[in-house]
């Protein structure tokens, strides 16, 4: 069965639209943006709807008779609702490239209403969070025991306007970690430690990643903190934020980030994107002496998750994943993240 992209005139859905073209694949592309959308499945030959997240009757229209929808308009956080509404309502397969830890709990929460509906709801099927979410049910396997996990990751290649948009729609909000089960939050740039990726140690900072929610349904493991290397400026730059975070919340503030933002690149280069990269460190820890630690390295993130992404929703349609809400590696294992050229892991 076909699927359904929405988003896909947006950075992240044009290099997924492609790579599905370059695989022979035939989604549907659809957005808001009629011109944007005409264009481009013009150029690959697909076809193509005309809707928006705020026409609960047409998006319902706009996805009936496909399979599974991939979803990558973001920020997920305001457009994940209505799609995952339609797509219960329709009996269509979820699936989405978010990172944002309140979507994956709001799935969650939807568990069993997609059970009885028979459809999958599995966001985070890019960077954010196939790779983390692989490593940390790796090194659950390796050490059965562990209760503490450490997630880090370094990235470089550059960020596209979604992201950064996504970013700015957190401004002025805490860091999150998890702490004997349940989501804590804490202030930004919570703890500090060095880590070293295999070119030496790097200053590494809590962030509020996606895995402080899917780790515990991947894993079960209680305790979780995700880091991300960053220069000491941008360290410094956190924890000023705190300082002025509620300006950052203030409406103008953010409409002029915003404008700014959209006003840049839509990401980038292919050439850029060709030199970027990726490597994830994970650690896990019993609390009795036991530790387990491995490295995965992969393309730059949006290359990645073009790919993943695809792997995904064909995995999806072909059948076999377990309905109700999923993580990457709860549906499909703890090599998913391996299926992606490039890409590589080791126990270290």
């Amino acid at each position: 069965m076909s699927f359904l992209l929405y988003g896909a005139n947006g950075y992240t859905g044009r290099l997924i639209a492609r790579e599905a073209r370059a695989r022979g694949l035939s989604p549907t592309l659809a957005g808001r943006n009629t011109v944007e959308i005409e264009t481009l499945a013009r150029e690959l030959g697909f076809e193509h709807r005309i809707v928006s997240l705020d026409d609960p009757a047409a998006l319902e229209r706009a996805i009936n008779g496909h399979g599974a929808v991939l979803h990558a308009a973001g920020p997920f956080s305001h457009t994940a609702g209505p799609m995952v509404e339609a797509c219960l309502r329709q009996g269509v397969h979820y699936l989405d490239i978010t990172g944002e830890i309140g979507v994956f709990e709001s799935m969650a929460a939807r568990d069993e209403t997609a059970k009885a509906r028979n459809i999958t709801l599995l966001p985070g099927v890019g960077f954010d969070v196939v790779p983390t979410d692989c490593l940390a049910l790796h090194l659950k396997q390796r050490l059965p025991g562990a209760t503490s996990l450490v997630l880090a990751f370094q990235a470089w290649g550059g960020i596209s306007r979604g992201t950064a948009l996504t970013t700015l729609d957190r401004l002025g909000q805490p860091g999150m970690v998890r702490k004997g089960g349940v989501l804590t939050p804490v202030p930004l740039g919570y703890r500090v430690r060095h880590v070293d990726f295999g070119n030496g140690p790097r200053m590494v900072v809590t962030i509020p990643w996606g895995d402080v929610a899917t780790a515990w349904y991947s894993t079960g493991i209680p305790d979780v903190e995700v880091y991300l290397s960053v220069p000491p400026a941008a360290l410094r730059s956190l924890r000023i934020s705190r300082t002025i975070a509620p300006l950052l919340k203030l409406r103008p503030v953010k409409a002029l980030l915003g404008w700014t933002i959209r006003n840049r690149a839509p990401g980038p280069s292919d050439a850029a994107r060709a030199k970027g990269g990726t490597v994830v460190m994970g650690l896990v820890e019993d609390g009795e002496g036991g530790k387990a630690v491995a490295r995965w390295k992969g393309p730059d993130g949006y290359t990645f998750t073009a790919h993943a992404a695809l792997n995904a929703v064909t995995r999806v349609l072909e059948g076999g994943i377990p309905t109700g809400f999923q993580t990457p590696s709860r549906a499909f294992g703890a090599a998913f993240s391996l299926q992606v050229p490039g890409t590589s892991r080791e126990d270290l």
